[in-house]
């Protein structure tokens, strides 16, 4: 049974609206954002509400890139196990980023809570899940490194594994009670609806053609118009366009595509996911697994469901539901969307220093939610009070990324061939 052409499923639940009128006047600004995601909008938020003024240009709609495109799962930390990211970074940064986004979810949810941002946010953690018994082995480790560090996780057996998500197609699971789900896009508006409550301005059908520095500011140029302002904060991710800034954010675009199905009959949701945790895999090509408020199953995974692949990647959907949850194999899917992500080669995310009080944030490697929030917030306050100090990283003049176009391809060919033929057809 194919995937539906109901598109991207958080712009047809999304409650969230935001007044975001094009640039129609020149201004100034304290602060100039390019980009209406979390990054964006978190930086808008937090720079407004300690008085600065503040301007945000969209090329789009708020939310419309990675944003609102996202899986929805608010997790702690990276991709990354923390040791590698130590090993990585050094030890004195390398913890200073593992204990920052350790607290990315708190952030999350105080300001959902504080900003009363209706975005289904579900706080009953997230599910590792092991689909091999070398997939459990890893998250045996991963265990043992954030137990070190204080994390308050949990290693499940296939048992209890079983029991929480109503699947037995896995070997075990780790568990953080930190982390959730959320609707990403109502998130993103939420943040962008309170940015503008505290004074910021946001304007979305902008885009930005131009950025310069006269020595004395900021100069973005967008629908004809200049923004003048003292800081700048690049926030598009894996939605740059190509802005001329001297120099630019370098990362390989990976797509991810999700399909959702009908809401569930009440009695297969009472033994699904009963708790509402998100999920995903250990396998290379990774697979996400969760429900929204309304009860439907969301199948991810590595691919562009809107290209050449396309066919293959949602085949590959049908297939993958139905060995995990044999029970929904009929299920129609009602949605099928995509988005990007910005991959960075060690999986790090990076903080770029475009020129005097300018900054770019980017690669989040997947992980877009909390760190995002985080980034955002931390960058406009570095700008803001001149303090890199407040920055999770520390910003570079250059960052590198080798065979771009090529590994991009890698990934998305090597989505469609593992899709092709795993799950097997008929299994």
């Amino acid at each position: 049974m194919a995937a539906q052409t109901g598109g991207n499923l958080w712009r047809a639940s999304s409650t969230v609206s935001v007044e975001a009128p094009p640039l129609a006047a020149d201004a100034r600004a304290d602060l100039v954002i390019i980009g209406g995601g979390f990054t964006g909008n978190a930086a808008a938020l937090e720079a407004a509400r300690r008085g600065a003024s503040v301007v945000l240009l969209e090329a789009e709609t708020v939310g419309h890139g990675g944003s609102g495109r996202n899986v929805g799962l608010v997790n702690a930390g990276l991709w990354l196990p923390p040791q590698d990211v130590i090993k990585l970074m050094g030890r004195e940064p390398g913890l200073r980023l593992v204990d920052i986004l350790a607290q990315a979810p708190a952030l999350v949810w105080s300001l959902v809570d504080r900003e009363e941002i209706e975005c289904e946010a579900t706080r009953n953690g997230t599910l590792h899940l092991a689909h091999a018994p070398s997939g459990f082995r890893d998250l045996a480790e991963r265990h043992r490194q954030g137990v070190e560090l204080g994390a308050p996780l949990q290693l499940l057996d296939a048992e209890e594994t079983k029991r929480r998500t109503g699947s037995s197609a896995f070997h075990g699971s780790l568990f953080d009670p930190r982390a959730g789900t959320i609707q990403p896009l109502s998130y993103a508006r939420g943040l962008a609806a309170a940015a503008i409550r505290a004074g910021a301005k946001l304007h979305g059908a902008s885009k930005v053609t131009g950025v310069t520095h006269d020595g004395e500011g900021w100069q973005v140029t967008a629908n004809g118009h200049v923004v003048k302002a003292k800081s700048l904060l690049l926030a598009t991710n894996a939605y740059f366009n190509g802005i001329d800034l001297g120099t630019r954010p370098q990362f390989v675009k990976v797509g991810y595509s999700q399909f959702a199905t009908a809401p569930m009959p009440e009695h297969l949701r009472k033994n699904i996911l009963a708790g509402g945790e998100g999920c995903w895999d250990t396998a290379m090509v990774m697979s996400s697994f969760r429900i929204d408020r309304a009860g439907r199953m969301i199948v991810g995974g590595i691919g562009n469901e809107g290209g050449a692949g396309g066919p293959v990647h949602a085949s590959w959907a049908r297939r993958k539901l139905r060995q995990v949850y044999p029970q929904l194999a009929d299920l129609p899917f009602e949605h099928a969307w995509h988005g990007h992500i910005a991959m960075t080669g060690d999986h790090v995310p990076k903080i770029l220093r475009l020129g005097p009080s300018g900054l770019a944030c980017f690669g989040y490697s997947g992980r877009g939610i909390g760190p995002g929030t985080v980034f955002g917030t931390r960058a406009a306050i570095a700008l803001l009070e001149d303090r890199e100090t407040e920055l999770p990283v520390a910003p570079v003049e250059q960052h590198v990324e080798r065979f771009v176009e090529p590994k991009a391809l890698y990934y998305e060919t090597g989505a469609v061939l593992t899709h092709a033929i795993n799950p097997p057809p008929f299994s």
